[in-house]
């Protein structure tokens, strides 16, 4: 949802409140593409600063579902968030590349709520996702799901000493 902020721009110190829907329904993050099971209102207090100057502070809370690091079921995550950004809308596109303070979530005097969401979620995202404490994964050869059944895969620990001489065995194996 796109918010139009040239109304803060009336008064020095005028503070407005929003409370927009989060319109996304993928996440697209660095390391996939997550589903957006749910998702609150965003709540975001904007207060204009003066010379073009603004605050944003908001709080956030989604639930994505997102796949578990061992054994690849999915996995829904709460997420919630404080945000707290400021903005200079006097700098030019310019001169913010040129100082590493890109706002892709400004465009003129439009904020994307949901670009701002998707910012703050890689800096909250959990480093790792398990379904549970005592998730088994899968197996690394035949790729059943340990939690769910067994399977019958040598998964003995291999004697690196022993790798030319297994080599030799697996090319007079018969197929």
């Amino acid at each position: 949802m796109l918010i139009n902020l040239t109304e803060l721009f009336t008064l020095e110190g005028k503070e407005k409140t929003y409370t927009p829907d989060i319109e996304m329904k993928v996440y697209h993050g660095p390391y996939g593409d997550y589903e957006v099971a749910a998702a609150k209102p965003v709540v975001l207090r904007i207060m204009n600063l003066g010379g073009k100057k603004l605050e944003v502070e908001g709080k956030a809370g989604l639930t994505l579902i997102v796949p578990c690091d061992r054994c690849l079921e999915p996995v829904p995550v709460d997420l919630e968030f404080d945000m707290i950004r400021a903005i200079d809308l006097s700098e030019s596109e310019g001169e913010r590349v040129e100082e590493l303070d890109e706002q892709p979530y400004v465009n003129g005097y439009n904020l994307d709520v949901d670009q701002l969401v998707c910012d703050e979620l890689i800096l909250n995202l959990p480093m790792k996702v398990l379904c549970s404490e005592n998730c088994k994964g899968i197996c690394n050869r035949c790729g059943t799901n340990l939690n769910h059944e067994t399977c019958d895969c040598d998964i003995r620990p291999t004697d690196p000493r022993m790798a030319v001489i297994q080599d030799i065995f697996k090319q007079f194996k018969e197929v």
